[in-house]
């Protein structure tokens, strides 16, 4: 038989990193191109803990039905922890937990794009994002990064002479894959244009937390009196992705639409997961936690740093998350770079994945050094100083 697709699906591609993941299961690949927690990094213990409690003591209310708002505790608790450790949230604000930060993303296309509308990113870009927009027939265009964030002039030609912007889709902190942290100035800039060009702001904040030195800095959403900043914050990083628990903090009628929106794909977020996460927010010390992943990480990206310094690969180390972005020499293409690395079991992921639109020249490859084991890093390292 033959199948037609619908088009909103019909020319969307597969993942690159989740295709290139595929090969990370074979044995002796060291899987540069993933992005997952390192083992060492879950707290199994409160996990276990709690979740033998919660049976032991509230079966029912763990197995039942839940809103599709969330668990009601733990979007309070949420609500208070953004307000006392960032300044977010304000009167007109209101808050629902999703599955995973992507669904805040899928939500916020899905209550705001037709068919051809903008949405403006940061270029290069994170690829799930990308594809959420693609699907639905969003037109991007993409704003050059810079090593304090995204081109603040080249976003406003954008804004000046495109029709029918959405949103900003922003990654101020880490960002993914480059690794780049916007400027408290350029934060601001941006706030300011969205406000000057009446365009909505999503912010994804999933690895702000993971900072490895420097000052913590403002959060978009903490300048938002105009309720144009949607803020997207996850625990998949922290605490567990498979528990699939991210949330939304948005203006009320922005997040009434995306809980009709929620409604229409799963429902509401397994209440068993987010009892699990008020739990360990309720009962464990989350600050203590933050700061020893913070230690195992910044060990793990000095190592890779420092093993590729002084190769041909250009470089900045970040000062948090989970990735490095490494620009290669002219003459070395990037597609053929991760073929010859996938040959000697490196899995890295092409630059070219990243890219918001077909015309951004981009040469460079992401690297993830959160999921490889120390022995992987320094044996992965040494196979890219011959290549």
């Amino acid at each position: 038989m033959t199948y037609t697709f619908s088009d909103r699906l019909g020319n969307l591609a597969p993942s690159a990193i989740r295709e290139i993941l595929k090969a990370t299961s074979q044995p002796g690949i060291i899987p540069f191109a993933a992005g997952n927690p390192a083992p060492e990094a879950f707290p199994v213990r409160a996990v276990r803990e709690i979740s033998a409690r919660l049976l032991a003591e509230r079966p029912v209310d763990c197995l039942q039905y839940g809103i599709t708002e969330g668990y009601t505790p733990l979007r309070l608790r949420v609500r208070g922890d953004l307000k006392n450790r960032l300044q977010i949230g304000a009167g007109f604000d209101d808050l629902i937990v999703t599955s995973g930060a992507q669904q805040v993303i899928d939500l916020a296309a899905k209550a705001l794009c037709n068919e051809g509308d903008v949405v403006i990113a940061e270029s290069p870009s994170f690829i799930g994002a990308l594809n959420t927009f693609r699907s639905y027939g969003a037109r991007l265009r993409g704003v050059p990064l810079q090593a304090d964030g995204l081109d603040v002039d080249a976003l406003e030609e954008i804004l000046r002479t495109e029709k029918n912007v959405r949103f900003l889709y922003t990654i101020p902190n880490y960002q993914n894959p480059s690794g780049v942290t916007m400027s408290p100035e350029k934060r601001r800039r941006v706030y300011e244009l969205a406000r000057q060009y009446g365009v909505l702001i999503l912010e994804d904040n999933p690895y702000g937390e993971l900072r490895y030195e420097g000052e913590a800095l403002p959060c978009i959403k903490s300048f938002d009196t105009d309720g144009i900043v949607i803020y997207a914050g996850s625990f998949s990083k922290i605490l567990s992705p498979g528990l699939r628990v991210g949330y939304v903090l948005a203006p009320a009628p922005l997040i009434a639409k995306m809980t009709v929106g929620k409604q229409a794909s799963d429902v509401h977020t397994p209440v068993f997961n987010q009892m699990i996460v008020d739990e360990w927010m309720r009962n464990y010390d989350v600050a203590a936690h933050v700061k020893e992943i913070c230690g195992i990480y910044t060990a793990k990206r000095d190592l890779m740093c420092g093993g590729l310094a002084g190769t041909a690969l250009r470089f900045r180390r970040p000062a948090g998350g989970l990735f490095l972005w490494c620009e290669l020499p002219e003459g070395i293409g990037m597609l053929d770079y991760a073929r010859r690395a996938v040959e000697r079991k490196v899995a890295v992921v092409p630059g070219v994945a990243f890219a918001v639109e077909q015309s951004d020249s981009i040469n460079a490859v992401r690297l993830n050094f959160s999921t490889p084991t120390d022995e992987q890093l320094k044996q992965g390292v040494e196979i890219l100083r011959g290549m």
